[in-house]
């Protein structure tokens, strides 16, 4: 009988459990769970919503499991950590789009990912003036989305 097709969340677990193995690592269901949820999710879980989510597919993951899951998977480069000035830590599968930007809503915690190709040229040619040669970047635009602006938050220029 033909094999499913495997869906991109599935390929990615496969490759975690690849780096497990590689390492003498246990595969364990729990880890396998949190990488599930994390490579099905879109935007960027925090720990909070990835538990959330597993207690909605009834698999029961300790916390401390699903820290210490998710630096395994950030470890093995499939998952990228964000810090947004939260007082939690975020997370994407890597690769799961390329290269963006993030614009961070400090009133509701809204994070929008965007793509520009001038900015990444003109972060480019900063490099080549100083004779750099990037490796990474990460630009995140802290403000106030337009839905918290129309409840009251400031617009762009400050003004309400």
């Amino acid at each position: 009988m033909p094999r499913p097709p495997s869906s991109p969340a599935d390929e990615q677990v496969g490759r975690f459990v690849r780096y497990l193995r590689e390492r003498g690592l246990s595969v364990t269901k729990p880890r396998l769970a949190v990488a599930r949820v994390l490579f099905s999710s879109e935007g960027h879980p925090s720990v909070e919503e990835i538990q959330e989510a597993l207690r909605e597919r009834a698999e029961h993951v300790g916390t401390a499991t699903v820290y210490r899951a998710l630096d395994l998977l950030v470890q093995s480069g499939l998952a990228l950590e964000h810090d947004f000035g939260e007082p939690f830590r975020r997370f994407e599968p890597a690769g799961s789009t390329p290269q963006h930007e993030h614009l961070l809503c400090q009133r509701c915690g809204r994070v929008v990912e965007f793509h520009h190709d001038r900015l990444e040229r003109m972060l480019q040619l900063i490099a080549d003036e100083h004779n750099f040669v990037p490796r990474r970047h990460r630009v995140e635009i802290h403000g106030w989305c337009a839905e918290c602006q129309a409840r009251g938050a400031p617009s762009s220029t400050g003004r309400r």
